[in-house]
């Protein structure tokens, strides 16, 4: 069982940026999709980027693209997601998931249950 340990959630003012970074334990797999979710107070947990793990192709929420990055690095066997021009809007609970193999009909990159295995979720709170 893969174990997803994450990191890099804060407290930033709005306008700032975070970087966070979601580490699979064990030998990973270029057939692996990374991804982030977020869940805010009382709301679902929304989609917000995801990757294969070779690197070729990335995903995001129309309302995140141009704010938000993913990427990784395969040395580090690390995922990352770069947040920059925060919102206090952003304010939530960030987990990464990963799914062990392409993306399908019935599971597509956008949707919570096409993943797995998910880490414990950092607090990342935008201030105004």
């Amino acid at each position: 069982q893969v174990t997803l340990e994450e990191s890099g959630g804060g407290l930033v003012q709005a306008g700032g940026s975070l970087r966070l970074s979601c580490a699979p334990s064990g030998r990973t797999s270029s057939s692996w999709r990374m991804a982030w979710f977020r869940q805010a107070p009382g709301k679902e947990r929304d989609f917000v980027a995801a990757i294969n793990w070779s690197g070729g192709f990335t995903y995001y929420t129309d309302s995140m693209k141009g704010r938000f990055t993913i990427s990784r690095d395969s040395a580090k066997n690390t995922v990352y997601l770069q947040m920059n021009s925060l919102k206090p809007e952003d304010t939530a609970v960030y987990y990464c998931a990963l799914r062990a193999g392409a993306f399908t009909l019935g599971a597509p990159y956008n949707l919570a249950t096409a993943y797995g295995n998910w880490g414990q979720g950092t607090q990342v709170t935008v201030s105004s």
